[in-house]
């Protein structure tokens, strides 16, 4: 059994509503048949009253252990994943994990707002982000708001601004880039890209509605990273998590009256008959 296990990682906050973060992260992992586990670095929480966002960032020492203790295992990490880090001491602290450490695929998802707004949350990690963690990743996987701030060329509406970004967030020296479009493009579908240095590749799906999409953008990232972990072919990658992150938004719910999240076992239980 031992040599059938395959570590991925996760380098994010904690959503405590459980939508995205690391709980997006570690139940993709599950759900793929790897061995999760997490490095955090933020803690989200919301207003009851208003949902508003308050974001708590951890000490970089205690980042430093969970490093330690995470590059104590035996076993090999595959493939690493980034998500919402902070500040930019941390943001410098993963380069350097990142650097120092032989990991075969490194998804950089570059979280810059809480879901619902459009207000980069530190501007200063964005550059961090753009100038460290982007020229080693083996995958970009922006949202549009993200795209437009590291690629310089302000948000995408279309998809030809989505390969614009795509191509200026390459140069940076990320071999592949994925632009998560979703519903927001002026589109019919739901649109996501893939770019590889030469040509690109157009997802799409149809539009679903009522769209509970809480944790979509996180766990897509997740599902990139798991897949290339698995040593999916990058389009085979990319394929199947926009397959399965489509089927755990069909299979989304209410969490409140501010916020739905998508249902991550959707997938699986599909195939097993219990949908």
């Amino acid at each position: 059994m031992d040599q059938e296990v395959i570590r991925a990682l996760t380098i994010a906050g904690s959503d405590a509503s459980g939508g995205a973060g690391m709980a997006a992260d570690l139940t993709t992992f599950g759900e793929y048949g790897l061995y999760g586990q997490v490095a955090l670095t933020t803690v989200v929480t919301m207003d009851k009253e208003t949902w508003g966002h308050h974001v708590t960032s951890l000490a970089t020492s205690l980042v430093e252990a969970q490093f330690e203790t995470i590059a104590a295992g035996t076993k090999p990490i595959t493939a690493v994943k980034t998500g919402m880090l902070g500040t930019c001491d941390i943001v410098e602290q993963v380069a350097r994990f990142l650097r120092e450490n032989d990991f075969k695929y490194i998804v950089i998802d570059p979280v810059l707002a809480c879901k619902g707004t459009d207000e980069v949350l530190n501007p200063e990690t964005a550059d961090s982000i753009r100038e460290l963690l982007l020229p080693i990743a083996t995958v970009a996987t922006p949202n549009l708001l993200e795209a437009g701030v590291m690629s310089g060329l302000g948000t995408p509406t279309s998809l030809n601004e989505m390969k614009e970004a795509a191509k200026a967030i390459h140069a940076l020296g990320t071999k592949y880039v994925v632009v998560k479009g979703g519903k927001a493009v002026e589109a019919e579908t739901a649109i996501d890209i893939l770019y590889d240095g030469e040509d690109f590749t157009v997802f799409s799906n149809l539009m679903i509605e009522p769209a509970h999409t809480h944790g979509a953008g996180c766990t897509f990232s997740a599902a990139i990273t798991a897949g290339l972990a698995l040593d999916l072919d990058i389009h085979q990658a990319v394929k199947k998590a926009k397959d399965y992150v489509t089927a755990a938004i069909e299979k989304g719910f209410q969490y409140n009256d501010f916020v739905g999240p998508l249902f991550r076992p959707a997938y699986r239980l599909d195939k097993q008959g219990r949908f």
